[in-house]
C-alpha cells in the first residue's frame, strides 16, 4: 500500500525525483545535504523498511493534538455541527428546533461523520470524529514536512509552532486543531494538497483541494484560488511547465460540487430583499467578529502583523536557498492577498453596506489565519536544519517559546476541567471565575438538562439562556433560539434574527442581564402561543431565586443553585 502511494505521489512520503518530469530538480536545494538524505529515505520506504518511523510520526502528532485539544465533549462548535448531523440521519430528532431542522449546508460532513449518531451518543461520535479529523491533519502535516525537508519527526516541531501561531497570532479567530467540525477534515486535505504543491504535483493539488471543498466549501475553495495564483507565479516561466487545465482540475471541480451545490442551494427560492437582509444580519450582527475588519481589535492586527513580518522576512532570506519553501511561500502570500481584498471589502461597508455584507460572508481572512502561521512554522524549522549555528539557535528558541505557549493553554484547560463550550468566559456570566465555581455551574447545567431529558416529552420546546450552546447536546430537546445556532439559508436566518431579538430584547439591559429571556407576563403568553413552548430555563445568578411563575425544577429534595425551570403561563379561554 505504501509503495503504491509513493509511486503515484499521493500521501505519506514523496516519490523520488525521477518519478515524473514535474519533480526533476526539485529536491529542495538545502545547504546541509538534505537532498541526499531524502533519496536515501525514499529508497528504504519503497522497500517497506521504514514504515514504522512514519507510523510513529503520525502517532506522536496525534498525541500532540490530543494533549492540546483533548477536552471533554463538546468542544466549541461540536454541539453546533453534530446536533445538525444527528438530525441529518434521524429527522425526527429535535425536529421542532428551528436550527436543527433548517437546510444543511455541510452535507458531506453530516453524511460521513454523522452516521455514528444512529448507534452512539453525541459524545462518542465526537471522539470518533476527532480521531478521524486529527488523523487527516497528522497525515497531511507529516506529508508536507517530509516533502519539504525529508527529515524524520520535524513535523512535530511544525505542529507545535503552527498550533501556537494560530492561537496567539490569528487575525479573525480561526483555529484548526480542536473539536470535530467540517473544516477539520478539510484542512487535513489542504495539507495533503500543499505537500503535493511544493513538489509540483498539480494534479493532486486540484483533486485534494476539491475534496476539501466538498467538506467545507470556503476552506477548499480559497485553497484552489490561492493554488492557482501560486501556479501562475511559479509555473508560467518554467520550460517544464505543468499545464493548469487538466483532467485533474475537472475531477477536483466535480468533488467540490458536493460542497458547493448545498451552499448555493441555501439561497434558491429567496428573493433579493431577503438575501440582502440575511447577508446584513450575518456579516454585521452574528458573525462580525470573524468577518468585519472594523470589529477586529487593534491587538489582533498587531499580533497578526508580527507573523506576517516574520513570514516575509523568512521568505526573502530563503528565496534562493530552498525551492520548495519558496513555492509554499507563494501560496501563503496568495492567501494573504485574499485577506487584503477582504480588508478593502470591509472598508466599503459604510458606503455600500449591502454589497459589502454579501461579499464579507465569504470569510476572506480564514485561510491566511491558518496559512501564515503554517508558513512561519516551516521557516522556523528551516532554521533548525540550517548549517549556521546562530540560525539554529534562533529557531530553537522560537520552538521552545511555542512549546511554552501551547503548554500554558493545555494546563489552563486541564485545570478548568470542563468542556470549553460551557465555560463562564464563553457564556458571558461571571467570566474568570475559579475552576471550582465553573465546575459546579457545569454540574448544575448537566442536572437541569438531565431533568429535561428524563421528565419531558421528546417533542417539547424550551426557552433557554441566551449564550449557552449545549442544551440540545445534553437534553436532546428543541429550543426556540440561541446565539450560537444560526441557520445558513436566508429565510431561516431572518427567522432566527427575529426570534432572537424578540426573546432576548436589547431593552433588558447590560451584558450580564442580556443573557436572560424576557419575563414579562404578556410576552411569555405570546411565546407559548407562537412557539408552542411550555418550559423556560433560567440562570438564577441573573434572574434571582424566584420568579412569579410556576417553578417545575428544582423541587422537593432536588438541588440546583444555578438553574431553574419554570412553566410559562398559558392562555385562558383562548386569550
Amino acid at each position: 500500500m505504501v509503495e503504491k502511494c509513493n509511486q503515484h505521489g499521493t500521501v505519506g512520503t514523496p516519490p523520488d525525483s525521477a518519478s515524473g518530469n514535474a519533480d526533476v530538480g526539485l529536491m529542495g536545494q538545502l545547504d546541509d545535504g538534505t537532498e541526499t538524505q531524502i533519496a536515501s529515505e525514499q529508497k528504504g520506504l519503497r522497500s517497506g523498511e521504514r514504515l514504522w518511523p512514519w507510523c510513529l510520526e503520525i502517532l506522536l502528532l496525534l498525541l500532540v493534538f490530543f494533549v492540546y485539544a483533548g477536552d471533554a465533549a463538546p468542544m466549541v462548535n461540536e454541539a453546533h455541527y453534530l446536533s445538525k448531523a444527528k438530525n441529518f440521519w434521524n429527522p425526527d430528532w429535535c425536529s421542532r428546533d428551528m436550527f436543527v431542522a433548517s437546510e444543511k449546508v455541510h452535507t458531506t460532513f453530516y453524511a460521513l461523520f454523522g452516521w455514528p449518531t444512529r448507534f452512539l451518543t453525541l459524545s462518542q461520535t465526537a471522539w470518533i470524529g476527532r480521531a478521524v479529523g486529527w488523523l487527516l491533519l497528522a497525515i497531511g502535516l507529516q506529508h508536507l514536512s517530509w516533502a519539504i525537508f525529508g527529515r524524520r519527526f520535524l513535523c512535530l516541531g511544525i505542529a507545535v509552532l503552527w498550533i501556537s501561531g494560530i492561537e496567539y497570532g490569528n487575525l479573525a479567530g480561526e483555529w484548526v486543531v480542536g473539536g470535530i467540525e467540517a473544516k477539520v477534515p478539510a484542512y487535513g486535505l489542504v495539507l495533503l494538497a500543499l505537500g503535493n504543491l511544493v513538489q509540483r504535483r498539480w494534479a493532486w493539488v486540484w483533486i485534494l483541494s476539491g475534496a476539501a471543498a466538498a467538506f467545507h466549501v470556503l476552506t477548499g475553495g480559497w485553497t484552489v484560488v490561492a493554488a492557482m495564483v501560486c501556479w501562475f507565479v511559479t509555473e508560467r516561466k518554467r520550460r517544464d511547465r505543468v499545464k493548469l487545465i487538466s483532467p485533474a482540475l475537472f475531477i477536483g471541480g466535480a468533488l467540490a460540487l458536493f460542497g458547493l451545490v448545498p451552499a448555493l442551494a441555501m439561497s434558491w427560492g429567496s428573493d433579493p430583499e431577503q438575501t440582502a437582509m440575511a447577508a446584513r444580519i450575518y456579516s454585521y450582527f452574528r458573525i462580525k467578529h470573524h468577518l468585519l475588519p472594523s470589529d477586529f481589535h487593534a491587538s489582533w492586527y498587531f499580533r497578526f502583523g508580527i507573523l506576517v513580518s516574520a513570514m516575509l522576512g523568512g521568505l526573502v532570506f530563503y528565496r534562493q536557498k530552498d525551492e520548495r519553501v519558496k513555492i509554499l511561500g507563494w501560496f501563503c502570500l496568495a492567501t494573504l492577498a485574499i485577506s487584503a481584498i477582504g480588508l478593502v471589502v470591509g472598508w466599503l461597508a459604510p458606503y455600500a453596506p449591502t454589497v459589502a455584507a454579501k461579499l464579507l460572508r465569504y470569510y476572506w481572512f480564514r485561510l491566511a489565519d491558518a496559512m501564515v502561521p503554517l508558513m512561519v512554522s516551516v521557516l522556523v524549522c528551516r532554521m533548525l536544519v540550517d548549517q549556521r549555528q546562530v540560525l539554529r539557535r534562533i529557531g530553537f528558541s522560537l520552538l521552545v517559546l511555542s512549546v511554552s505557549l501551547v503548554g500554558v493553554s493545555t494546563v489552563r484547560s486541564a485545570r478548568l476541567g470542563i468542556p470549553p463550550s460551557v465555560s463562564n468566559d464563553l457564556l458571558g456570566v461571571e467570566a474568570g471565575a475559579t475552576a471550582e465555581v465553573q465546575q459546579q455551574v457545569y454540574r448544575d447545567w448537566l442536572s437541569v438538562c438531565r431533568w429535561a431529558k428524563q421528565s419531558t416529552d421528546p417533542r417539547e420546546v424550551f426557552l433557554t439562556p441566551r449564550n449557552q450552546q449545549t442544551f440540545k447536546w445534553f437534553s436532546e430537546r428543541a429550543e426556540v433560539v440561541n446565539w450560537k445556532d444560526v441557520p445558513q439559508n436566508p429565510t431561516d436566518l431572518i427567522d432566527w434574527y427575529e426570534r432572537f431579538r424578540e426573546v432576548y430584547p436589547d431593552r433588558i439591559g447590560n451584558r450580564r442581564t442580556a443573557n436572560r429571556v424576557s419575563i414579562r407576563y404578556p410576552t411569555l403568553l405570546e411565546f407559548r402561543r407562537k412557539y408552542d413552548v411550555r418550559y423556560m430555563i433560567v440562570d438564577r445568578r441573573i434572574t434571582g431565586e424566584n420568579l412569579p411563575l410556576l417553578r417545575i425544577y428544582p423541587s422537593g429534595t432536588e438541588q440546583n443553585r444555578t438553574y431553574a425551570v419554570y412553566e410559562l403561563p398559558y392562555p385562558v379561554n383562548g386569550q
